[in-house]
């Protein structure tokens, strides 16, 4: 590939794989370095216990059939061998299974764990080790928390989903694992994002297995854009700012009467160069509750009012859900008042709402099958009142808001806001609470013992020479089935 831009001007494409390619491991804060470890806790503890949904299982059957067992890279809990790209899939989409893992919203919402699995894939695939995972996964987050923050006001609005940029920082954190030069990590941006713009339908109205598949595939698009850029493969340098690239092609969506705009500054202005400056990844938050991030907050304040109040189900008359106008839109459309699969259910206000309120707890459980068909349920969803709260509209993203009131049958009212939902940086988890989440995913599909072996070997990752401990760990006791 030529050195030289197509273009006059110097492209972000190259301001970013330049910064990313002179990044080294002594340069990450002892922050960011603490961060890096403790997603990746939670990141496991997620794939392990997502290796148990229904599409996962869809997914290593399909892959066994296309006639994997062989190879260098290992998928989770299986112990199943392919090769890097398909681990990266695997691994990224059973991280993905529950909605449960990493969550990061600005202008747009994203979650950079969807993108981890492929430098892992990588680092086990060419025998690399835990400071080259590390590093990788710092720059994931920064990239990809960066392209949520720079769309005005977010491509969520011109009706895409965020999987469409995650296509450009995959890449990225697969790249620096295979040490690429800038001008492949270029070509490795381009090869990627040319073929993953994904529209929002995934995650409007009636969802599918795709609503968890789409930011896993592109994680596995930057895995195998990143292998081909290093054997010389090009792709587009201006797939951000040139002609006919991401800008150019958005400037011609209309939001509210203007175009679709972007800021090429937040992108790459101050990209973090020193143990002294502030990285990203120490900025994103953890769900403690395996459902779409926007409904944290709401969720937070109902279980809140039921327990300070001793409010029983059958003495509710009205649940009123106070949010800011996206998640009334995502969280509260028609669709969500009949939920038929996981995948709606966990993006649904009403469900979630009454599924706290009658089981008193929201957790994988409450996902499986025969209680998102429970018609028990219904009455207790039609009951919750999901509201657009234009005062919320203008705290939000600083603050997530949520107000929720709940009338009971004797006419008495209750109410509870809640603004930052709890694995919030300003309220993060701790590595004890991470451990209990990691635990109660896990523990039945791998034993208690590897599980605190897996917590030793990840807090301690960058000691880690190659990842077949963990690969080993993390296999299930017992064979696992293809659906």
């Amino acid at each position: 590939m030529s050195h030289h831009p197509t273009e006059s001007k110097k492209l972000l494409s190259h301001t970013i794989a330049e910064w990313a390619c002179a990044l080294k491991y002594e340069d990450l804060s002892p922050a960011a370095i603490q961060s890096a470890k403790l997603f990746w806790f939670d990141s496991i503890g997620c794939a392990i216990g997502g290796s148990q949904q229904d599409d996962a299982k869809i997914l290593l059957k399909h892959y066994r059939e296309m006639g994997g067992g062989k190879g260098n890279a290992t998928a989770f809990v299986s112990g199943f061998k392919t090769n890097p790209v398909d681990a990266a899939f695997l691994n990224g989409h059973m991280i993905r299974a529950m909605d449960y893992n990493d969550i990061y919203w600005k202008s747009d919402p994203c979650h950079p764990s969807d993108l981890i699995a492929a430098p892992l894939a990588l680092c086990e695939a060419f025998g690399l080790g835990g400071r080259e995972l590390i590093l990788a996964t710092v720059i994931a987050y920064e990239v990809e928390m960066r392209l949520c923050e720079f769309g005005l006001p977010g491509i969520r609005e011109y009706g895409w989903h965020h999987a469409t940029l995650s296509a450009f920082a995959a890449p990225i954190a697969a790249g620096r694992v295979l040490n690429l030069t800038p001008a492949q990590m270029v070509a490795a941006m381009g090869i990627s994002a040319s073929r993953t713009f994904c529209p929002g339908a995934v995650t409007a109205g009636k969802l599918t297995n795709m609503k968890n598949t789409v930011d896993p595939w592109a994680g596995r698009m930057g895995a195998e854009s990143a292998l081909l850029a290093r054997h010389g493969y090009s792709g587009p340098e201006h797939i951000i700012d040139g002609k006919e690239g991401l800008f150019a092609v958005f400037n011609h969506v209309q939001y509210k009467g203007k175009p679709a705009a972007f800021d090429a500054a937040m992108l790459v202005d101050a990209l973090p160069t020193c143990p002294k400056c502030h990285y990203r990844v120490v900025d994103c938050g953890m769900k403690s509750f395996p459902i779409e991030a926007l409904s944290h907050a709401p969720l937070t304040a109902m279980m809140k009012t039921v327990k300070d109040n001793n409010i029983h189900a059958d003495h509710v008359a009205e649940i009123k859900v106070e949010v800011i106008a996206r998640a009334a839109d995502i969280l509260g459309d028609p669709h969500k008042y009949r939920p038929d699969s996981k995948e709606t259910a966990d993006h649904s206000l009403p469900f979630c709402m009454a599924a706290g309120l009658v089981d008193g707890m929201v957790t994988p459980l409450q996902f499986r099958e025969e209680r998102v068909l429970d018609k028990a349920l219904i009455p207790i969803m039609d009951k919750v009142k999901v509201v657009a709260n234009e005062e919320f509209e203008a705290l939000f993203p600083k603050f997530q808001p949520s107000r929720v009131t709940i009338t009971t049958t004797d006419g008495k009212t209750y109410s509870t806001r809640v603004d930052v939902p709890k694995g919030d940086p300003r309220d993060p988890m701790s590595e004890e609470e991470i451990a209990v989440k990691f635990n109660a995913l896990s523990a039945e599909i791998v034993g208690q013992d590897a599980c605190d072996q897996l917590r030793t070997c990840i807090m301690n990752m960058e000691e880690v020479k190659t990842f077949s401990k963990l690969f080993d760990l993390t296999t299930a006791r017992t064979p696992v089935a293809s659906h």
